[in-house]
């Protein structure tokens, strides 16, 4: 699952996708509420390759993830690899660090098409594309994070093709995210909530429907665990401005394929929305069925090299038991 790269075609195990993966013009990566590229305990040698958004300046400057005008340009392109094999010719690679070494067998293995939107099939291309639905022009200005709303509405739906193709070539762990947009406080940086989820819900719904819709049709979807979730809910009563704020004691969440029972609905809420009436789902199980559908945990309980608090993680978790 994390590692650097798959042996057999370089593409990374562990990636994280930001908008900027498949939209230039889009933010940087938000960094001041997490990072989804840490690793924790398990150290930087797993950690994320993030396309466009990422910390390392060869991440930033691979061939794909230039401008589309240089994408094309395929002498440019010859020139770079030629240049990589001449400099393993010469003994040079040993002086790469691991992120460059990571980019380089990419590269080399032919991995770049993987990322590369422009090789998919434009009707494909068209049923996940989110733009349409959000013009930059309707989110109003008023909230701060109105550039936040503009990335969502204009990269999710791409980001999740991406994901596809990748986890499609191998990738064991693809996360995506748009820049966190999900808050409706009604105050100066976020819209309240039936103004916001115009600007989020419609291209999550859309997103996700393609996304499920197309791994089916390639007979993949017992082959690939999708999971929606966020860090809390929303308030079960409005805040006086009109908005909500977060909202630790119940948070929706979906997971689909994988192997899993699908076509459930798995507990239930209070009247106002507000604490469990059943038993409770907690992140412990979310982690629980994640590392059970995707990971032989026998063979984890094997391995003494793992930090003691991922061991016990993977190894003590309890999945969800409806649906396994």
């Amino acid at each position: 699952m994390a590692g650097a790269n798959v042996p057999e075609t370089g593409m990374p195990r562990n990636i994280g996708l930001f908008p900027r993966a498949v939209d230039p013009s889009a933010q940087e990566r938000v960094k001041n509420f997490g990072n989804f590229l840490a690793t924790g305990t398990i150290g930087s040698a797993s950690s994320p390759f993030a396309p466009g958004g990422g910390d390392n300046q060869m991440q930033k400057d691979m061939t794909m993830w230039m401008s589309r005008k240089r994408l094309d340009d395929r002498i440019y392109l010859l020139k770079k690899i030629d240049g990589l094999k001449r400099s393993f010719d010469e003994g040079a690679s040993d002086s790469l660090g691991r992120l460059q070494q990571q980019a380089v067998d990419m590269i080399m293995g032919g991995i770049t098409e993987a990322f590369d939107l422009s090789k998919e099939d434009p009707r494909t291309l068209a049923r996940y594309d989110t733009a349409p639905l959000v013009h930059p022009n309707s989110i109003s200005k008023a909230w701060n994070n109105h550039r936040n709303y503009r990335d969502h509405g204009q990269t999710l739906g791409k980001l999740m093709l991406l994901a596809r193709r990748l986890c499609e070539r191998g990738a064991g762990f693809v996360t995506v995210t748009t820049n966190f947009v999900w808050d409706f406080h009604h105050d100066k940086n976020n819209a309240g909530v039936a103004e916001g989820m115009e600007y989020v819900g419609a291209p999550f719904d859309h997103a996700v429907s393609a996304f499920l819709e197309d791994v089916h049709q390639r007979g993949l979807s017992e082959n690939i665990l999708l999971v929606c979730c966020g860090e809390m809910g929303r308030t079960p009563k409005l805040q006086p401005n009109g908005g909500r704020n977060h909202w630790g004691r119940l948070a929706p969440l979906m997971l689909a394929g994988g192997g899993l029972k699908m076509g459930q609905v798995i507990g239930e809420s209070t009247g106002d929305a507000g604490e469990p009436a059943s038993g409770a789902v907690t992140n412990e199980n979310l982690i629980g069925t994640i590392m059970h559908t995707l990971l032989d945990v026998g063979q984890v309980r094997l391995m003494e090299e793992l930090p003691r608090d991922v061991h016990n993680l993977v190894t003590t978790t309890s999945p969800i038991r409806q649906l396994v």
